[in-house]
């Protein structure tokens, strides 16, 4: 059996009728680009997040970017982060002239470890930004309190975490700002780029419209210098058809993970945790394994597609050198960065697949002694 890490066509074929109506409906009109589609997706987007506005962008990425500059983030401000991330979410901060400060992670969530972040803060600090990292929150409450306490905005990255909650709340309502990207692999993904912030500020979310859109409020008057990152009309059409199968799909992701939870029984293999706080989404599935790249080629000679989220930390990546972190000062995400491996996990995923991944694994482990 051969099993794909991920497998868009089966989505695809699974609603195709809906997308081609909505997709006809779009070249019917015409209207590509700020149209009904986008209107009504940011609505419902926002409201299905429990936040007042949403403001469709051109990427995840840059609804981050949008996001600091609409806190007021200026050049040489610091923004506190994670390195236990994708990259772009570090891209984000540098389109904004800003300069990633880097805490560690918590050993069983993999997010933003709260105690490491007063530590960090400086008179340059402007924002703090958790990022909601395989479909699983970061423990939000002393993330606020220090915000508050040091007068800080917060920006949650909330791109791999459509529909994840934080005692009883969606991700993406805690902050000043929540950025999503719909980026075809996310569990709400459009079929090309896009993303959304959400916010309950009314003025903020005048800004960010302001911002995608060449600061323009009225056409060809502009206020302020801005940029182009605009969710156009066909993917908000694929994307309101999409919507409505969030949650069922998102259950789904949490029933494989509970298969998962189940099946695997090899000892030295660590599962992923379910903060108690959490409900996660489970965009991926990680697990953890001093011997994980034995283990992913093993899995790969049983047909079994796998990847790894993230295998090198952002502040050691070769890009982002100039910042000057040097290896050993995040401990617990380079530990992480050498041992995480992300199993496949997609709505459509068999049970007889997933069972197949789990035999593999525990098979894995006989082989130790040879």
């Amino acid at each position: 059996m051969n099993v794909p890490f991920g497998d868009l066509r089966r989505q695809v074929l699974s609603i195709r009728d809906e997308v081609d109506e909505a997709i006809g409906k779009v070249l019917d009109k015409a209207w590509f680009v700020f149209g009904e589609n986008v209107e009504a997706f940011e609505q419902e987007f926002s409201g299905y997040c429990g936040v007042k506005f949403g403001v469709g962008v051109g990427s995840g990425t840059e609804a981050i970017h949008l996001a600091l500059l609409a806190c007021g983030v200026q050049p040489g401000d610091e923004v506190i982060t994670v390195a236990n991330t994708a990259v772009p979410t570090i891209s984000a901060i540098s389109f904004a002239n800003a300069v990633p400060v880097f805490v560690d992670i918590d050993p069983d969530s993999y997010t933003m470890d709260p105690s490491k972040i007063e530590e960090k803060i400086t008179e340059k600090t402007k924002v703090i930004l958790p990022v909601h990292l395989y479909g699983q929150s970061a423990d939000m409450a002393p993330i606020l309190d220090i915000a508050e306490q040091h007068g800080l905005k917060v920006v949650e990255d909330a791109c791999q975490a459509h529909g994840a909650e934080y005692k009883g709340q969606k991700v993406g309502s805690f902050g000043d700002i929540g950025c999503f990207s719909f980026y075809p692999s996310k569990n709400l993904g459009a079929y090309g780029d896009g993303g959304m912030v959400v916010t309950n500020s009314e003025t903020t979310a005048v800004q960010l419209k302001m911002l995608r859109n060449y600061g323009q409020k009225k056409r060809y008057y502009h206020t302020t210098k801005g940029f182009n990152s605009r969710l156009d009309e066909m993917q908000a059409a694929i994307l309101k058809v999409k919507l409505n199968y969030l949650n069922k799909w998102n259950e789904r992701r949490r029933r494989i993970a509970a298969l998962y939870e189940e099946r695997i029984t090899c000892g030295p293999i660590v599962k992923p945790r379910e903060m108690a706080y959490a409900k996660h989404m489970y965009h991926l599935y990680v697990i953890r394994t001093p011997r994980r790249d034995r283990l992913q080629k093993h899995l790969r000679e049983q047909g079994i597609g796998t990847l790894i989220h993230y295998p090198v930390p952002v502040h050691l990546q070769v890009a982002y050198q100039d910042l000057g972190v040097k290896e050993g000062a995040l401990p617990v995400t380079e530990t992480a960065a050498k041992e995480i491996l992300s199993l496949p996990m997609f709505p459509e995923l068999t049970d007889e697949e997933v069972g197949y991944i789990c035999e593999a694994i525990n098979s894995f482990i006989p082989a130790r002694a040879a």
